[in-house]
């Protein structure tokens, strides 16, 4: 199998797509469908960051909702938001998550994420008996500058086949961030590793 089909497999068409009247029925039973699941799509690391692992399950969800706030209905405009989010679905080789630093205080924010400048290289997963992997940040778009890093970026993680293959055996895994002002990491629990397992072909 090629990589466009492998790729083509897990992205969203319009078909997988419910018009804005189906998803004014559906929409709460999805959504909480949507967020039981989120509950092990998620590692805190430290008190102050969070990664968000993302799946076709919840894109869809993203989608449906920016059509719904959005009330977009037309094929052009469907097809736009697909294109913009079918990226943030793994294709069975990776990861890919919405890494968020999180500080209640904006100033207190303002002024972390003006130390944290380069956070975002610095994130990685690791399988135990494997080197680390580093995150590949933000691919659609720059979202630091010098002054200071964002408060939201994506991220892919790239597994190797034996990676896979050892945590479908059941090697733990390890997630951190190592920076000179934040630097934490932490033994996935076995929930969230089996569901980032299911992200693997």
């Amino acid at each position: 199998m090629n990589e466009v089909t492998a790729m083509s497999q897990h992205h969203l068409s319009r078909q997988d797509l419910w018009s804005l009247e189906e998803y004014s029925e559906k929409r709460p039973e999805f959504r909480s469908q949507v967020m039981e699941h989120k509950k092990t799509r998620q590692v805190a690391l430290g008190p102050n960051a969070t990664l968000y692992f993302e799946d076709r399950l919840t894109i869809q969800y993203q989608i449906q909702e920016m059509l719904r706030i959005e009330k977009v209905f037309e094929a052009e405009g469907i097809e736009d938001e697909l294109n913009a989010y079918n990226p943030l679905i793994p294709d069975g080789k990776n990861w890919k998550a919405t890494f968020m630093i999180e500080y209640a205080d904006p100033e207190v924010r303002d002024a972390q994420l003006r130390k944290m400048i380069g956070i975002e290289d610095l994130v990685w997963v690791q399988v135990d008996g494997f080197d680390k992997v580093w995150a590949i940040p933000d691919e659609d778009l720059d979202r630091a500058n010098e002054e200071k890093t964002s408060s939201v970026h994506f991220m892919r993680f790239e597994l190797s086949d034996e990676m896979i293959d050892a945590l479908k055996k059941g090697a733990g895994l390890t997630i951190g961030v190592e920076h000179s002002i934040y630097t934490y990491s932490t033994q996935v629990d076995e929930a969230v590793r089996q569901s980032l397992v299911n992200d693997l072909d």
